[in-house]
């Protein structure tokens, strides 16, 4: 279970990446808003993930940290973007709770916490 969580986070990592630079590159002009959050977004994916593959306390912690801090990300960005849409009129990854990458930005937190919980402070 925990590979294929990395896995999972890498892909979304260099998908989030990938979105977040296309937008900014070619027109953060119109969203600098949504745009930038696709950014926090990447660069949390890519944290996550390094933190899930190295070993220690400072690694597990800041797998915590960083797994926290995308759930309440989607959980906010998600329920502002139905609240507030006029804000969010370009998609981030955390739109609508990640509705573009198919929930998994919602569902992939929850997951890495369990594993988390259920797999305290690897060491190498």
């Amino acid at each position: 279970m925990g590979r294929v969580l990395v896995v999972v986070y890498a892909i979304l990592a260099l998908a989030a990446t990938g979105r977040s630079f296309s937008q900014i590159v070619r027109s953060f002009d119109e969203a600098p808003l949504a745009y930038t959050l696709s950014a926090v977004a990447a660069i949390v994916y890519i944290v996550a993930t390094v933190a899930l593959i190295l070993p220690g306390r400072s690694a597990y912690r800041l797998a915590w940290v960083t797994i926290v801090f995308e759930l309440v990300g989607v959980i906010v960005v998600g329920t502002l973007s139905l609240v507030v849409p006029e804000h969010f009129q370009h998609a981030t990854v955390w739109s609508v709770y990640g509705q573009g990458y198919l929930f998994v930005p919602l569902v992939l937190p929850v997951l890495g916490m369990w594993w988390l919980a259920r797999h305290p402070e690897r060491t190498a």
